[in-house]
């Protein structure tokens, strides 16, 4: 039975700053403790704003909620979104209620890998790069995808959705002629589009091959990624700002997206995460996990897809500092792989 929950918030500076009003990420560190003396710990994690709520709340009304339940992710899982459903099914609850459900994965796991747990489908997965970098200068963008060039990634990410159509178009043609024509090339709008917008700048875009364009639209905005995807030939990805398994049904059953992108920290853990997973077999379309790569590399390791895993520059979880030696995977430029160690937070 779970005895106790404790949490520690730790603003976490970033190498690369995503703008200039996010210098630093948001990480609550949260430890159950059980009544047989076992502890496990996860993780909750904002890189902007919400921090102190979703600190607040697993404090006060998730602490009180789990005291006395079995250690038991699917059942806690479940009595939290019954719970809490009154304050919302997105945002701060899901990212409060992961911090949880991450604990009680690592208290399964008692010492070993999570992929080792899940079961391994494959030996590795090929990783992409990707930047927070709408805010580079040009120079500044190129050199990062030359970077990303030399260490042998098969792919990279790059943001659009400047103020003008023309500064991504050169943008996009600039990478595109860094990382050369057989590396693939996926942009990242970031919600920035409305409909009309997108399909103005997927006619200007496509032409540089583009591997897919992730969240053009804002997320819940389901009709409009139908009427796009019909519109252009490019793959559309979604899903990083979706927060329950009903927003992906909604997704997949009205073919509005090509990719599935879920976050496991913004679905609300490990357990949402695979029963998404689940949900986009059926409609047999690949799950791309979002960010947070030592935990998405080994999730992508037991998928049943084939999928990349996303390599952010200077901003793992190995990167910020918070995980403790030997890390769960390793990153070659043969790809992602398992080294059979557990996820230890250095707290």
């Amino acid at each position: 039975m779970i005895k106790d929950l404790s949490v520690v918030l730790r603003p976490v500076p970033l190498a690369r700053p995503w703008g200039a009003d996010r210098p630093f990420n948001h990480v609550l560190l949260v430890t159950l403790t059980l009544d047989d003396g076992r502890t496990g710990t996860g993780f909750s994690w904002t890189p902007q704003i919400g921090a102190h709520a979703i600190k607040a709340l697993l404090e006060h009304d998730i602490r009180n909620a789990v005291i006395g339940l079995p250690a038991h992710s699917g059942l806690v899982w479940d009595t939290l979104s019954k719970l809490l459903g009154e304050a919302g099914r997105s945002g701060i609850v899901p990212i409060a209620m992961a911090g949880v459900d991450l604990a009680l994965w690592d208290l399964e796991c008692g010492g070993r890998s999570l992929v080792d747990v899940l079961g391994a489908r494959r030996d590795s997965v090929p990783v992409y790069g990707s930047g927070i970098n709408r805010h580079y200068s040009l120079e500044e963008l190129t050199a990062q995808a030359g970077r990303w060039a030399a260490a042998g990634h098969p792919a990279v990410k790059i943001k659009v959705g400047r103020p003008s159509l023309a500064e991504d178009v050169e943008r996009v043609a600039a990478v595109r002629e860094v990382i050369g024509p057989d590396t693939a090339l996926m942009i990242d709008a970031n919600q920035l589009w409305d409909l009309q917008r997108a399909r103005t700048a997927m006619r200007a875009l496509e032409r540089f091959d583009l591997f897919w364009i992730e969240e053009p639209l804002p997320a819940d905005d389901v009709a409009a990624h139908v009427e796009l995807r019909r519109a252009i030939g490019t793959p559309v990805a979604v899903g990083e700002n979706v927060a329950t398994a009903h927003g992906f049904r909604d997704l997949l059953t009205a073919g509005a997206c090509d990719v599935v992108q879920p976050n496991v920290v913004r679905v609300g853990g490990i357990t949402p995460f695979l029963r998404i997973a689940d949900l986009a077999r059926l409609f047999d379309v690949p799950v791309y996990p979002h960010l947070l790569t030592e935990l998405s590399g080994q999730l992508a390791l037991a998928l049943h897809h084939p999928v990349m895993v996303e390599h952010p520059e200077d901003a793992t979880l190995t990167d910020l500092g918070l995980l403790a030696d030997p890390p769960p995977v390793e990153i070659t430029s043969a790809g992602l792989r398992a080294t059979g160690a557990p996820t230890r937070w250095a707290l």
